[in-house]
């Protein structure tokens, strides 16, 4: 498997992040494995976190392991609004459709 860079790793999280299609999701893990980097689940959590350019970059759409809804820089419950404007039903924190 391919080894990135700490920049090349970054830049990847963000481009894989920005074309997640509105009312679609993907786990930490799952953008992790897209970025060649499958147990630097946590860093793609830190960069969501740091987000910057949260308009091209939709963080919101990152959730945790089984559809759990995560943390978000701006508040649960502002990703809770931005997730159910998508189509998206949250219970107990976990996202459904």
């Amino acid at each position: 498997m391919k080894q990135t860079t700490k920049n090349n790793f970054k830049e990847l999280v963000y481009k894989i992040v920005s074309q997640i299609p509105k009312g679609e999701v993907l786990s930490y893990q799952e953008v992790a494995k897209k970025a060649l980097s499958p147990k630097a689940y946590r860093a793609v959590g830190n960069l969501m976190h740091n987000n910057p350019d949260p308009k091209h970059i939709p963080c919101h759409r990152v959730v945790a392991t089984g559809k759990r809804l995560g943390g978000y820089a701006w508040g649960q419950k502002a990703k809770i609004k931005k997730l159910q404007a998508e189509g998206w039903k949250i219970e107990n924190n976990v996202l459904s459709k």
